[in-house]
Formats: structure tokens, sequence, C-alpha cells
């Protein structure tokens, strides 16, 4: 008696499918897993066991051997339970064998016989619409897999409704997805005092996409301005949704099964190693760069970071996408996130404050900005100073305007992008452009041409440096409303580029 059930292995965003067969054959009794399974896999013998004589249902005195199939692909995670759980009562002719070839199904089994949640519900879904079955999925994950929408998603709590269904007794009705989360409230600009620059820099680096650094004095406000960038950016498209959640479900971050339109906002500590920041250590996880995929990475106290984690991000910053290579497994997350840096100007922090001058200026600041490197420091678009705020002025009342006002700008810049690049695949804001793209949006009038070449010979840019200012000065056109890049916009990009500069 041989029957056949359907699961998925995770690799990065992508479910493979996975075969799970089960022969029942004369022998000594014994259950086996073979497949390259891990340790959670192989445990699930014993959780199927148990779950079955909870529903006294015993195991017949033979050999029961199940297969991972394809047999060289590593499988892990505790959601083979229900599949294999599936695969043993078809082959026992407990339920239909060609019902269960119809469906893909994740979920760990408690030993009474409950279902319990597993990670990954959202891209299952989306491998079980890829291969025209429906998804078989614990309650709790039913919410979220029925975002995907174009297959059935099947949600039961226990073994037993699982077994009801399949036999016509009590069939299961479709999940629904959860509901859209309300965005939570947002920081507004307007509590800031002063720092009209590094709003000004972040209202640019929302409607392009542009990393930005910024350098002050402790107590200066660049957490606080960091803090108030969520409320400036738009939601989420519905793609971009979905691709951010795909990573989130892998995660476990998902709750209830609702997805948010707002885009995430990850700030890890410095202590962070480099597998929690880019992905990797046990399966391959994804880190803290995918995990703001179509959001904003902040890292404070960015010089802190160790070295070689800094320049690991050099590459994701670049092509929007980190490989994990590791001995077993090669995985490909997407990384494509806003990377909002601030730093102090030295150790002491107060290099450039006149009341506390700093006793080893300016090796301390040559010495601690110097830990970013060359390279890394050119793949900042926007580098802005934040001056600390006199004690009287916090007294006087708020300046500039709100997050509102601001975003609304974005929104409309950004909708300037949507129209310019939507026959162009791959390229969604003014940070993706290159190549003849580039030229073709980004070239400024004459004088702003003029502009940039003096610029450019005096200051030394690289020809990465050359494109991001040409970059940067498109989406200060957007943001003025202006089909030409004009000297204007190429001077005040320029500005920015040129603000810290920092030894290799």
């Amino acid at each position: 008696m041989v029957a056949k059930a359907y699961t998925v292995a995770f690799e990065g965003v992508e479910a493979r499918l996975v075969e799970v067969q089960c022969a029942v054959s004369p022998g000594l009794p014994g259950f086996a897993v073979v497949g390259l399974p891990d340790k959670a896999v192989s445990e699930a013998k014993e959780r199927v066991r148990a779950a079955l004589q909870a529903m006294s249902i015993a195991l017949p005195s033979k050999k029961i051997t199940i297969n991972l199939s394809p047999a060289d692909l590593p499988k892990e995670g505790s959601h083979f339970d229900l599949p294999i759980a599936l695969a043993v009562l078809a082959a026992l002719d407990i339920i239909p064998k060609d019902e269960v070839e119809q469906t893909v199904a994740l979920g760990e089994l408690s030993l009474d016989g409950r279902l319990i949640a597993v990670i990954g519900a959202l891209p299952a879904a989306m491998a079980a619409a890829d291969s025209d079955r429906a998804l078989l999925c614990p309650r709790a994950c039913g919410a979220e897999a029925a975002w995907v929408g174009a297959t059935e998603v099947l949600a039961a709590a226990t073994l037993d409704e699982v077994v009801r269904h399949y036999t016509g007794q009590c069939p299961l009705t479709p999940a629904e997805a959860g509901e859209v989360l309300p965005p939570q409230r947002s920081r507004d600009l307007a509590e800031v005092k002063g720092q009209e620059r590094a709003k000004r820099g972040l209202e640019i680096a929302a409607a392009g996409r542009h990393h930005m650094l910024m350098v002050g004095t402790p107590g200066s406000g660049k957490s606080m301005l960091a803090a108030r960038l969520p409320g400036i950016l738009p939601p989420l498209s519905a793609a971009e949704a979905l691709e951010t959640s795909m990573i989130h479900s892998l995660a476990g971050l998902l709750s209830e099964g609702g997805i948010s339109r707002e885009r995430p906002f990850r700030e890890p500590h410095h202590t962070a190693s480099m597998a929690a920041i880019v992905g990797g250590g046990k399966g391959a996880k994804p880190g803290e760069i995918s995990l703001a995929h179509n959001g904003v990475l902040f890292l404070d106290e960015f010089p802190e970071f160790p070295r070689p984690v800094l320049e690991t991000l050099r590459q994701p910053i670049e092509t929007g996408e980190i490989m994990v290579a590791r001995a077993n497994a090669h995985i490909r997350y997407p990384c494509r996130f806003l990377l909002i840096a601030a730093a102090n100007p030295c150790r002491c922090g107060y290099l450039t404050d006149p009341a506390r001058a700093c006793g080893k200026a300016p090796t301390c600041g040559d010495d601690y900005l110097g830990r970013i490197s060359g390279p890394l420091m050119d793949r900042f678009d926007l580098r802005v100073d934040v001056p600390p705020v006199a004690y009287t002025d916090l007294d006087l009342p708020s300046s500039g305007e709100g997050s509102a006002t601001v975003a609304a700008r974005v929104a409309a810049a950004r909708a300037r992008q949507d129209a310019r690049f939507a026959g162009h695949a791959g390229v969604r804001v003014n940070a993706d452009m290159e190549g003849a793209l580039l030229e073709e949006v980004a070239t400024p009038d004459s004088d702003g041409r003029a502009l940039i070449s003096r610029v450019a010979e005096r200051m030394g840019l690289t020809a990465r440096g050359y494109h991001r200012v040409l970059r940067v000065a498109r989406t200060i056109a957007d943001l003025d409303g202006s089909a030409q890049v004009r000297q204007p916009h190429v001077a005040e990009a320029v500005s920015y580029r040129l603000a810290i500069t920092a030894k290799s």
C-alpha cells in the first residue's frame, strides 16, 4: 500500500513542492522517515503516532516507510507532521488517496491531535496555487494563507477535523483573508524643533529611496528624526505588501493573519551579528536587511557596528538582494531597503561642539568616522550634519511642516515615478535607475550639466557618486513638480553629497 501527500520545503522566500510518499509493507514493525530530514522532521513519527492514538487509530504491525522526495533536498521544520499523517492515513485507506494528492499540507501536530501554527503559510499558499492544489493548514495560519487568493485554503484546528473533511462527514469551509492591520500612530515631523535641513533630507530620501547618513552630537535628534520617517513614506502597494509579508511569514512575524500596508521599520542594535543583519544561522533565515525589504533599515551608532558587518551591506545596497551561501544551502532573499544611518562625529561625540571641545581633535573624528570605509560612504546619497538644538529653543512653538504635508509631496513624487517607470521591470523609484534610463530621465539642463561637471572635477566624484547625484537631483525635481532637472536641483543634490567626508 502506497499513498502520497504534498507539502513544501523553504528555500528563502521560495517554497519548493515536496512529495511525501508512504509505504506500508510486511516486515518488522517500524516507522522510518527518509529523504534528508532534520531532527524535527525525524521526530514527526512520534508526534504522528501519538496523534493517531488520540483518535483511537492504531498503526498496523507492519513496516511504515515515509520518503520525502526529492530526497536530496534538505527538509527542515515541524510543518511536515500534517502531510506525513495524511500520507499514513491515505495508505491505510482511512481517507481517499486522490483527494489527499490534490492538497498541499503543512502543520505541526500536538500529541492530542491539535494542529499548531507554523511559519511560512503565505509562501506555501503561493506554491499550492502554482501547482493547482488547495492548501491545508492549521486554523491559526488560515487567515494569513488566504491572502494569496489564487487557491482554496482549508484551515483545521485538529487532525480529527481533517479526517472528517476528507471522509465527507464535515467538510471544512475555506478560510478568509485576515484584516488589513491599521497603521500605527506615527510620530509627527512638526514635533521636531529646528533641524530643517535634516527634515528636508528625510523628505528627499523618502521620495526616491535614497540612503542617508546623519552625523551630529549626542542628543541632537538623529534618532528622533529617523523615527518620524515612516510617517512620510507612502503605504505599500498590494504587490509590495505581499512581497514583504512573505518574508515576515518565514520569520514568524505575522500576527493573526493580518497583513500591514505600513512599510517595515527595522532598527537592530549595533551588537547584532552578521547573520542577524544579512541572514543566515540555522536554516539560513532572513536577516534584518530582508525584514526591511520595501521599508527602512535604521542603523544607529553606525560606526560602532563591526566593520565586517558594515562591509556586507555594500553589495545588497547595489543589487537589492542577498545570497546567503552556506555549505548545504544557497538562499536568495530580496532586500531593497532604505538605509538611514546615524553617527556621532567622534567617539566622545563633541568634536563639532565649541562648548565641549574634543581634546583629540581632529584625529578623534578622523579615526571614528574612518571606520566607515570609502566604498560604503560612497553609497550614501544624502549626508547631513545634524547640529545640536539649544535648550532655549525647545520652549518655542513647533516650526516647519507636519508629516501629513510632507507625506503628500512624497506621495506625489512617487506617483510621478510610478508613471515614469511603468514599462521598466525592476525599476520602482529613482534610486533604481541606471544606464540609458538614467541618462534619459535625469540628464540636467545645460547649467546643471556645467555645475555637476565642475563639482565632479574639483571634488573627485567617483562614477557611482556622479550617478547618485543625478538620481537625487531627479528626485528633487519630482518633489518640485519639474519635468526637467535644473541647476537648482543639481546644486541641492551636490550639497547633500559633499556635506560629510570620511577616510577609508
